[in-house]
């Protein structure tokens, strides 16, 4: 924030800089509306270009002379505090957001209200050092009023002190949530022995810190550059709607988690008549600007929520599409979302896609790996751990499986029926039996799935996830077994097993 001159300190008068009489024209331009700033020696990088300029005022000024944003209108417009003002800065640094993105903003909630966005994007940025009550010029109006320029400071003075009162009371907020998430990480780990007893639900509720924590993580550009790099689903995706046009001619669609917004807009090139996209994290504003770049925005609606909290602007839709899957179909997935958009939004005669589902396992034959996991707990460095199998055998690994590891044919033990399936049905043990294709140890199962684009196509999609072909994001899942199992390799020859609930 910018430094104050004390007018009790020896010369102080003598330095303090001219200020209004008041008997200026009524008419000032925006150039004028800052001329009581100091000026700022260190150069500012405009917020949308890399032009280098002078001081703050240059900077402000060409941001609305060349890119059409009143930097000092979207503070007052939506009453931005120090940190409001501060995330404003660092959202527009790090997103690279359009200009004009940021006209006709929602009231609520703004894009920059993650407190990721304290992060400074630029070290010693002088924008973030700048006031933004300076900037609305309250300051400046009371000087120009005719008043005492030493009960202006005073007046400064107090607004400071406000500002620091204000700054800490967010710092003891800030405090007691970090004893909060202090407290909830203790618990964790306190109680993990106990969950691990217990049986884990295929879809689990989350509390609400923990759901923000999940939607959160689809903020990250990373994540999202990685499902759109995976071309085994998004070409999937793709094809499914490219070549059934006559499923999505004149419909109404929903996108459920729509991300970076690439289903939505397949399903528009597709022929649907409106396309409601609808996403809780960040990446939402994001998927603005690319429908916007693409001129799809008359086509598209994107709404930033929940499915669960938010009101479409419409009774019912025709067609919901949602890449909702997660590790082994249901790990962390957004399926629950999807079935309750389904029953709440999906018309008679609707079709939710993907549709079909299957879950399935084969045995694995991998005794290096078995070893490197498991039997490295035997003698570590001549000591015996063994006590940590009983920690490492119940956690699932996702990796890719080498297709030559497979000892058995491969079994559905589950197929989901997205349009049929309840919420409670996403939690079942199954029997399951595996034939047996080589002589060997077996050492671990792996499980993955498959999916497929089949009601009213004609023009069927599916593609797989399992180790047999092209690998995808989700690559599979392995549950090690404790110790190997000799198996043997004959027509007859079946291992039989239970699979408990996800």
């Amino acid at each position: 924030m910018a430094e104050y001159t004390d007018p009790h300190v020896d010369g102080a008068a003598e330095d303090m800089p001219e200020l209004s009489d008041g008997d200026d024209d009524d008419d000032v331009d925006d150039e004028e509306q800052w001329q009581w700033m100091e000026e700022d020696s260190q150069p500012v990088t405009c917020l949308f270009c890399d032009r280098l300029l002078s001081s703050v005022n240059a900077t402000l000024q060409h941001c609305t002379a060349e890119h059409q944003v009143n930097i000092v209108d979207l503070i007052r417009n939506y009453n931005l505090d120090d940190y409001g003002y501060i995330k404003m800065i660092n959202f527009i640094r790090s997103t690279k957001c359009k200009a004009s993105s940021l006209n006709g903003l929602p009231d609520a909630p703004l894009p920059w209200e993650s407190e990721d966005f304290l992060q400074p994007v630029l070290q010693d940025d002088p924008l973030l050092q700048t006031d933004p009550e300076e900037l609305c010029g309250s300051e400046r109006s009371c000087l120009a009023s005719g008043a005492d320029p030493h009960n202006a400071l005073v007046h400064r003075a107090q607004a400071a002190e406000e500002r620091a009162r204000s700054s800490e009371e967010a710092l003891a907020r800030a405090m007691d949530d970090l004893h909060k998430l202090k407290v909830l990480a203790q618990g964790l780990v306190l109680n993990a022995e106990t969950s691990r007893s217990g049986t884990l639900g295929a879809v689990a509720e989350l509390r609400e810190d923990e759901d923000e924590a999940y939607f959160s993580s689809y903020g990250h550009y990373s994540i999202h550059e990685e499902m759109l790099k995976d071309k085994v689903r998004t070409e999937s995706y793709r094809d499914f709607m490219y070549s059934n046009p006559e499923v999505f001619r004149d419909k109404v669609v929903l996108d459920v988690g729509c991300g970076t917004g690439i289903l939505s807009m397949f399903a528009a090139q597709a022929g649907a008549k409106k396309v409601i996209a609808v996403d809780q994290s960040e990446i939402i504003y994001q998927a603005m600007d690319i429908v916007r770049s693409n001129q799809l925005e008359d086509k598209i609606t994107l709404i930033k929520g929940r499915i669960e909290d938010i009101k479409l602007p419409v009774e019912k839709v025709d067609i919901i599409i949602s890449e909702w899957m997660g590790y082994f179909l249901l790990f962390e997935s957004m399926l629950d979302s999807v079935l309750y958009a389904r029953d709440l939004y999906l018309a008679d005669g609707g079709s939710v896609y993907p549709d079909l589902c299957n879950i399935s396992l084969a045995a694995v034959g991998d005794v290096q790996k078995h070893q490197d996991r498991i039997a490295f707990w035997d003698d570590v460095y001549g000591f015996n751990m063994t006590c940590m199998k009983k920690a490492v055998v119940p956690e699932a690994v996702v990796e890719v499986l080498k297709a030559d590891t497979l000892i058995s044919e491969p079994t559905v033990i589950q197929t989901i029926d997205c349009n049929r399936v309840c919420l409670s049905e996403l939690e079942f043990s199954s029997d399951f039996h595996l034939k047996i294709t080589n002589t060997t140890d077996c050492t671990a199962i792996v499980g993955y799935f498959d999916i497929f684009f089949d009601k009213g196509c004609s023009n069927k999609v599916m593609f797989s996830t399992g180790p047999q072909v092209t690998k995808t994001h989700w690559k599979q899942t392995v549950f090690l077994l404790e110790k190997p199992v000799s198996v043997q390799a004959a027509p007859t020859e079946k291992r039989h097993g239970c699979l408990p609930s996800l």
